[in-house]
């Protein structure tokens, strides 16, 4: 997807063009929804995430800051945060117990294409901060959820998190 169409759609949403809206959504949707079910991993949750995260794009087009990010880093962000609200409001977990099934961190599946710059900077992560932001990130648990599941001191899993953030960051702005 081309940022510049993109923002191009948004501007015109922005402006109450329905028709760029239509367009925004045919153009998106298909990756905010792929995001939504891999958190809620339920097709119906997913839709009504996709549903209220569009209501929100349409009320808050003139909002988006391109300084910020792109456009479709933007609307991920309003897709991620409506699913975590409503992992939360329905309690739907998709638990992984690893512990007992013995997985191993370092083959853990992001859901991105294997050539984009993101996958390549997770790569690079130690094993227990991308676990540790996959978990988080992908998979919506808190920083309490997380010390509980890979028992672990909460201190060193908000250490693991921010220290491979910063990582992710230094990567991907080169």
């Amino acid at each position: 997807m081309e940022n510049n169409e993109l923002l191009s759609l948004l501007c015109a949403t922005a402006q109450g063009d329905k028709h760029a809206f239509s367009r925004l959504y045919q153009k998106t949707s298909g990756k905010l929804f792929a995001i939504s079910f891999n958190m809620l991993s339920n097709r119906a949750h997913a839709e009504e995430a996709l549903q209220d995260a569009f209501i929100k794009v349409w009320h808050n087009a003139s909002e988006y800051n391109a300084s910020k990010g792109t456009v479709i880093s933007w609307m991920i962000s309003i897709i991620r945060y409506r699913s975590l609200d409503l992992l939360r409001y329905y309690k739907v977990r998709k638990e992984e117990p690893l512990a007992e099934e013995q997985q191993d961190i370092h083959t853990i599946d992001v859901n991105y294409d294997e050539n984009t710059k993101l996958v390549n900077c997770i790569e690079q992560l130690e094993p227990q901060q991308k676990h540790a932001i996959h978990l988080a990130y992908y998979k919506g648990l808190s920083h309490r959820e997380l010390v509980n599941h890979i028992d672990t001191p909460l201190g060193t899993v908000k250490s693991w998190i921010r220290r491979g953030l910063i990582q992710l960051q230094r990567c991907l702005t080169i």
